[in-house]
This record gives C-alpha cells, sequence and structure tokens, in this order.
C-alpha cells in the first residue's frame, strides 16, 4: 500500500469521517460500525496512520526515587544519625515504593568539589539511578549539603557522572541551605571562645568549614557555582525550606523535639547572627540559591520555628509537608 495511494483514498473519504477519526487522537476508538469493506479497509488505514504519525501512544511511567543528602560532617550511617530512620520513612511514604530511595554516606568534612565529597555523591547517585532505573530522582538536602549538590549541578564537565546525575534530578528540596555560608564559619575558623560548643555542629576546623565562610561562599558563588542573585539558574529546581527561629524555653515542650541540648546552644549562637536564623545560618543564606519554598512558620504545626537541628527530623509536620510534595 503506498503513501500515495492512501493519502488519495482518505482525500475521498467523506469529510466527517476523516475529521472524526483525527479528533480520536490518544482514545479507544470504536469501529464497530464498520462493518462493511470499506470499514475493514478504513481500519487498517487508520491503524497504519496512527503507527506512521505517533497518534497511538502507551503512558510511559517515570520511575521515582529519592535521595537523602546530609549536611557536612564524616557520615557512616546517615540514616540513623544524622535523619533518623523516622524522618526518612515518614517521607518515604510519598513514594508508590518506597524502596525507592537511598541515604548518602560521605565525607561532607572536605571542600565541595573534593572526590570525597562531590565524588562520593556522584558515586553513590549514579549507583543508586542505575540499580534502581531512576529517571525522576528527588534530592532531599539539609545545610552544606545543598552545596554539594549546587556543585554537580553547576559543574557539568568536571566529572563525567555528573551530567547524568543532573538529567535524572527532578529537583533538589534544600533544607536550611549554607547557600551563602555563615557567621558562624567565620568564628570558628578564627577560633572564637565558642568555637568548642559548636563542635557537634560544624566540626572544628575543616574544609567544608572554611568552605562556609561568608567571604568564601560569596567567592564561590560568583565563580563556580549557579543559582544565586546575579548567576544563571540551576538546571533543575532548588527549593529551600528556611529556618526562622530557636525555642529554647523549657517549659515549653516543642523546644524538646530532636534534643533540648542542641536548643539551647543554637539559641546562644544566634547572638552572632541575624534576628531571623535557625541558629546557624542565617535566613538570608537560606533562601540565598533557588527560590524559597517557605519559611518553617508558613506551613509547620503550630506555626512553629525549625532550628537548624529540627530540620533534619520530624519535628512539627516537617516529615508530612515533604512527603505531600513527592
Amino acid at each position: 500500500m503506498s503513501m500515495k495511494w492512501l493519502l488519495n483514498y482518505c482525500l475521498h473519504t467523506k469529510k466527517h469521517d476523516v475529521t472524526k477519526l483525527l479528533q480520536l487522537k490518544g482514545r479507544r476508538l470504536d469501529l464497530t460500525h464498520y462493518n462493511n469493506k470499506k470499514g475493514n479497509i478504513m481500519r487498517k488505514i487508520l491503524s497504519t496512520l496512527f503507527v506512521m504519525f505517533g497518534l497511538i501512544s502507551s503512558p510511559v511511567m517515570a520511575t521515582k526515587g529519592i535521595a537523602f543528602v546530609h549536611g557536612t560532617g564524616a557520615q557512616t550511617d546517615a540514616y540513623n544519625d544524622y535523619w533518623t530512620a523516622d524522618f526518612v520513612n515518614s517521607v518515604n511514604k510519598g513514594l508508590s515504593n518506597q524502596a525507592m530511595h537511598t541515604v548518602v554516606n560521605c565525607d561532607f568534612d572536605q571542600f565541595m568539589w573534593d572526590e570525597k565529597a562531590a565524588g562520593c555523591l556522584a558515586t553513590q547517585l549514579t549507583t543508586f539511578i542505575n540499580n534502581k532505573n531512576i529517571d525522576e530522582l528527588i534530592i532531599i538536602t539539609h545545610s552544606n549539603g545543598g552545596n554539594v549538590i549546587r556543585w554537580i549541578m553547576s559543574n557539568p564537565t568536571y566529572d563525567s557522572r555528573y551530567p547524568s546525575i543532573v538529567t535524572s534530578i527532578s529537583k533538589v528540596i534544600a533544607i536550611a541551605p549554607s547557600s551563602l555560608g555563615t557567621p558562624l564559619a567565620d568564628a570558628v575558623h578564627q577560633g572564637n571562645a565558642f568555637e568548642s560548643s559548636l563542635g557537634w555542629l560544624l566540626g572544628y576546623g575543616s574544609d567544608a568549614v572554611k568552605q562556609q565562610q561568608v567571604s568564601w561562599m560569596n567567592y564561590y558563588n560568583q565563580n563556580f557555582l549557579l543559582g544565586t542573585v546575579g548567576r544563571p539558574a540551576l538546571p533543575k529546581i532548588f527549593k529551600a525550606i528556611v529556618g526562622s527561629d530557636v525555642d529554647s524555653a523549657f517549659w515549653d515542650g516543642d523546644s524538646y523535639c530532636a534534643g533540648y541540648q542542641y536548643q539551647v546552644a543554637l539559641e546562644t549562637t544566634q547572638n552572632w547572627l541575624d534576628s531571623c536564623s535557625d541558629g546557624f545560618l542565617n535566613c538570608s543564606s537560606q533562601s540565598g540559591a533557588g527560590t524559597t519554598w517557605f519559611v518553617d512558620k508558613q506551613r509547620t504545626k503550630g506555626g512553629e520555628p525549625l532550628s537548624h537541628q529540627q530540620s533534619r527530623r520530624n519535628c512539627f509536620n516537617l516529615d508530612t509537608i515533604i512527603r505531600h510534595d513527592i
């Protein structure tokens, strides 16, 4: 059957029949009224047309997966030590297949581009993507982890694995990302008196701490990282959840979520930060790259603030908010 014959036949078919048939793109066809010889021929023609011009298509279901990417520190069991099982398992309920997730364990005490940091992250993400056939990857990251994933998204030629990772990413949910650094990193690096009280949060003079000094992050943002003011946009959605305050009143039960002792420490460090901060990062740093999804009190249960410690735990319905966005 030649194309010329096929087109000639269509041109001589009743106009209303052709119009009706073309309007059926993507729908199930009921051809029972074509019960004569011409109807049989028409069915063959329609089948050919739909195949040739792609009018029949099958829905392609994306394979969705989640990668939890921790912040500063050398992690070997981030599932339990950084995020906790309660948080990870609650967020995973947003997946149709809850097994489609991975919890990254890397050494983020290094500079973001280091093989132990971005290189390790690239290895673990690539393995996850390939083993699970992931083509819709959601990154959930916290604090300095946002800088490591921004490095990968901003520098696709630095490592041959980066492009395929970026292609697979559908969005990054960045919880309290240190996109513009923190004055506390400056204080720790300069040997401020409260360095020892921040060791649990920042480490002690590591490369990651040096990196998060405000002036250093400004340099990286201007030269190597995308997504900040005046720079090209990131290739994929990078949306931040901003923590705006710390509550540590001993009579307030909310102060005990994620550990009361951490709330006390973070409220102390707020003295070196802006009035809007989570005890580690100014709000301006958290919202410095990509877009701001929401500031804690806008959506948390009871309008509670999220300290830098609480924003990686299932405090005040945070886990449910993220789950509903998966």
